[in-house]
């Protein structure tokens, strides 16, 4: 077995025979400015008591220097994973002196070169088994620890971690950071940053009780940072989840740092919670952008009690942390801040992630089967997010508002700072609800699956609601009439859907929704005369939440093959422009483009993305100047251009100085612009060159590499797919750009030849690369052929191959078999 990749069963094992009671974590990167430099020094002390004599430590980097027990030193012993640590007593101190290595995959602790400044910057990213990139650890989320760090920095940096500093030591160029002791939390979710990082401070008081609250941000882009929104809705939510959950805010201070290269949304780390620095803007941003971005900062710090103060004893209860934040993100934005809507993107956007996962022959239950790391690092997905969320949406109609939260009141009262499973959360549930909750667990959080709901009529003209499945839904159907021009609602029924189906008193209505007000997880179909009053007014529909039902309806139906491609990139050139929700709007857009290039019998493709081009332009030379509208049609016409080239002129004349009136063309925008016309041969080499010295950022530069490698020429598209599979110098972000530029366009006449080639690399690449880098290999180059014989050939080859492997080649198979069964069927 690879040792790096721990089963649930041993990691079980060290637990019962280990207490953990502190980590000391020394660090030294007063070096980390230097390229040349590939690691770091890092001590680790661990004290713990023990059962046994013999266990083993998780570590992964260049090499172990020392290792020392009970002051006693100890031969190293060291596979390249695990430290093994033998002659313990019933309590030990254990010492590991050893070198880690600097990130480039955002894995462990990352470091970046801002090509802006030639400034340096470090994080740590660690979920769900990193940290041990950094330190000696026991690397599982059940052995807490008070967790002290020491860190040796340049001075001037910012050093930070999960506490405050408890001592600083200033010395010539090098200043020593300590920081105060955690409180018990577990490896994954400790951290470090280090860098000349830009401060703005904030602070949010309630009651006797004072938070400092910090935002940091690398130099080059502080004057991106909306620091008083970004403030401003991190004050509501510790108004909001103090209030919510009768807890105070347990880890002393709340820093959020914006880092580059990162692999996730955010992550949440206790005091310092990481994000990506996508949700900073270079220039213009639309409100549905900064609607995402908040709801990402409250569902990171729901993670604070859901996660954080309790955490699931194993990752098969992942589901204990990432359903509950992501359920609260979209509730307490809803509920807390400015961003009232948050359920209506979640009914478009979230939900339609959900779907997708649950459709495909790897589906898992919300509480999954994990038996080893790599089945956890690839369960971040759909049904753990924004199922779970959905069904935790269907569990608050089912016992109402008060219970749930009553239930979560008594869950961190009775768990707090330990670890939980499935059944600690029903017991309170089942308590705060008076009802017993083991009937609608086994229905919801134990199987797998999304059922499709629609209404039958018999030639008696009874009715009849009727689920593809047997779960018990609690739902509303709404009722919508034709009123002055707008769809309006004329009335609502609350009921119950106990099996597979029940008989229903409807009354006649222009459209009838199913799960109006979205209370369930299912895909809900509609009769033919609502589907006709949606392709005909659909963005006459009153209620954004009613129209985001609408658009899920339809774009699920088209998944399915059930509605033909062409109907739905009708509706959506007819009513996406005329959308007033930014959130509804961006994903519509996301939709219409994805069926253009996947759903679309071939022989109308040509037609089809033409139809979309124009448009995107047309639509952009009506939208209000200066509007979220023009922007994101902007971006819209961008991205069809790199499959069309109509309007190759009017993209160089945006370039130029020439757009439409109010449209800020920011560099990210510049790019997209560039990088469309690159791809169809209307910008060469020295465009990117000139653009590139204009943006002469990291972002430009992974700009321009894309750019670069999305050149319509096959040697380019050779060099892109031998640097992605062959440079290990490429980081996290250049390899999405490798990648992204070898598939760009669709030209499948410049890559083809690759999709052998494929196939024989896989396997080495998952053994030789990084889980994260692997993954991106083995996700983004696919072969999305005209076959699915290679597939198959490969899968039945290679039936030994790792599960987690499997699994990726797996769904990405039915992406490729969905595609060409719903083309089939447009023919």
């Amino acid at each position: 077995m690879d040792t790096a990749n721990l089963t649930r069963e041993e990691t079980a094992a060290r637990s019962a025979a280990v207490t953990l009671h502190r980590i000391r974590v020394e660090l030294d990167l007063t070096g980390a400015p230097e390229r040349a430099r590939t690691g770091f020094p890092t001590a680790t002390t661990l004290e713990f008591d023990a059962t046994t004599d013999a266990t083993w430590l998780d570590f992964i980097g260049e090499e172990v220097r020392r290792v020392e027990v009970n002051g006693e030193e100890r031969e190293v012993d060291y596979d390249g994973a695990r430290i093994a640590i033998t002659g313990l007593a019933p309590s030990n101190v254990v010492r590991v002196e050893a070198v880690g290595a600097y990130s480039r995959s955002g894995e462990g602790l990352h470091r970046f070169h801002d090509p802006a400044d030639d400034r340096t910057y470090l994080y740590t990213q660690y979920e769900p088994a990193d940290a041990r990139r950094v330190m000696a650890c026991f690397e599982q989320p059940d052995l807490k620890a008070e967790y002290t760090f020491v860190v040796d920095a340049p001075s001037g940096w910012e050093v930070l971690s999960n506490q405050s500093p408890a001592h600083v030591d200033l010395g010539v160029g090098v200043q020593r950071v300590e920081f105060a002791p955690t409180l018990p939390i577990s490896s994954y979710i400790t951290a470090v940053a280090a860098g000349p990082y830009t401060r703005v401070d904030g602070e949010w008081t309630r009651d006797e009780q004072r938070i400092a609250l910090g935002l940091f941000v690398r130099r080059s882009l502080a004057e991106h940072l909306e620091s008083d929104e970004i403030l401003e809705v991190t004050r509501q939510g510790l108004d909001f989840f103090t209030d919510a959950f009768a807890y105070p805010y347990p880890w002393g201070k709340y820093d959020q740092l914006f880092v580059p290269e990162y692999n996730l949304g955010a992550m949440e780390n206790p005091g310092l919670v990481t994000f990506t620095e996508s949700y900073l803007s270079r220039g213009a941003a639309t409100d549905a952008q900064r609607a995402a971005r908040a709801n990402t900062i409250l569902h990171e710090m729901a993670h604070m009690w859901f996660g954080d103060l309790v955490t699931m004893t194993w990752w098969d209860d992942l589901w204990l942390k990432e359903s509950f934040a992501d359920y609260m993100g979209s509730h307490a934005s809803a509920v807390a801040t400015r961003f009232h809507d948050a359920w209506v993107t979640f009914a478009m956007r979230r939900k339609s992630w959900a779907y997708q996962q649950d459709q495909l022959p790897t589906t898992h239950p919300i509480v999954a089967d994990i038996p080893d790391l790599e089945a956890a690092k690839l369960n971040f997905d759909g049904i753990t997010y924004a199922k779970g969320a959905s069904v935790l949406k269907q569990l608050v109609a089912y016992v109402g508002d008060e219970a749930f939260f009553e239930g979560a009141r008594r869950y961190f009262a009775a768990n707090a700072f330990g670890n939980t499973t499935l059944d600690d959360f029903l017991v309170v549930l089942s308590e705060a609800s008076g009802r017993d909750m083991s009937d609608w667990a086994a229905a919801w959080l134990q199987t797998t699956g999304v059922s499709t709901l629609w209404i039958e009529a018999d030639d008696d003209g009874r009715r009849t609601l009727v689920q593809s499945g047997t779960r018990p839904h609690r739902l509303r159907i709404g009722f919508y009439d034709r009123v002055d021009g707008r769809i309006v609602r004329r009335e609502q029924r609350e009921l119950d859907l106990p099996g597979e189906r029940v008989e229903l008193d409807v009354p006649e209505a222009d459209l009838v929704l199913l799960n109006d007000d979205d209370l369930t997880y299912a895909k809900a179909r509609m009769d033919d005369r609502s589907l006709a009053t949606a392709e005909e007014s659909l963005s006459a529909i009153e209620d954004p939440l009613a129209r985001a039902l609408v658009w899920s309806s339809l774009w699920n139906a088209t998944r399915d093959g059930e509605l033909d491609a062409g109907r739905f990139l009708r509706i959506a050139r007819a009513h996406a422009p005329a959308e007033p929700n930014g959130g509804l709007l961006g994903a519509a857009i996301q939709n219409a483009a994805f069926t253009v290039r996947h759903f679309v019998a071939d022989e109308r493709r040509v037609e089809e993305q033409r139809a979309w081009t124009e448009a995107a332009w047309s639509a952009l030379q009506a939208a209000e100047a200066g509007s979220d509208a023009q922007l994101s049609w902007a971006r819209t016409l961008a991205t069809a251009s790199a499959f069309d080239d109509v309007h190759h002129a009017d993209l160089r004349d945006m370039l130029d100085g020439r757009g439409p009136d109010g449209l800020v063309i920011d560099p990210d925008l510049r790019w997209q612009l560039l990088t469309a016309l690159v791809t169809t041969g209307h910008a060469d080499g020295a465009d990117i060159a000139a653009e590139e010295e204009r943006d002469d950022t990291g972002d430009g530069r992974t700009a321009a590499r894309r750019a670069r490698a999305s050149r319509p020429e096959a040697p380019v598209r050779a060099a892109a797919w031998a640097a992605a599979w062959d440079d290990r110098s490429l980081t996290n972000d250049h390899l999405d750009a490798e990648i992204a530029g070898f598939r760009a366009g669709g030209r499948r006449d410049l890559i083809s030849g690759f999709d052998a080639d494929y196939f024989s690399r896989i396997r080495d690449a998952w053994s030789e690369r990084s889980i994260e880098l692997a993954q991106r290999l083995v996700i983004g180059l696919f072969p999305a052929g005209d076959t699915l014989d290679p597939v198959d050939a490969w899968l039945d080859a290679n039936a030994d191959a790792p599960a987690a492997l499997r699994r990726l080649v797996v769904e990405q198979r039915d992406h490729l078999a969905r595609d060409l069964r719903v083309r089939a069927g447009q023919a």
